[in-house]
């Protein structure tokens, strides 16, 4: 499956997105007063994750032990401050560019 992105409606492949169209999604969104809620879909290797910003709804996921690599993704997202509020969107851009897939 690889990595994707869901920024509201709009889903993309990690491949075809660049930082203008993520910027365009969250300041869009912002200005229009409606909640960012942002899904970054993992299926790769041993990496099996679902991250989403504050603003999505609480699908109430399943609890298990993350692998090493599901860790490190995990704490990458925390140190870019994704899983707060007023997260930046260039945050989520720094935060795909580092995660090394």
């Amino acid at each position: 499956m690889g990595v994707r992105i869901v920024i509201g409606s709009s889903e993309r492949d990690i491949k075809n997105i660049d930082p203008n169209w993520i910027n365009e999604q969250v300041n869009r969104r912002r200005n229009e007063g409606v909640p960012v809620c942002i899904r970054i879909l993992i299926d790769e290797g041993d990496i099996n994750l679902s991250l989403t910003t504050s603003d999505c709804p609480s699908s109430g996921g399943v609890r298990r032990t993350l692998t090493g690599s599901e860790n490190e993704v995990l704490n990458l997202w925390n140190k870019l401050h994704l899983s707060e509020t007023d997260f930046s969107s260039g945050n989520l851009i720094a935060f795909l560019k580092q995660l090394r897939i």
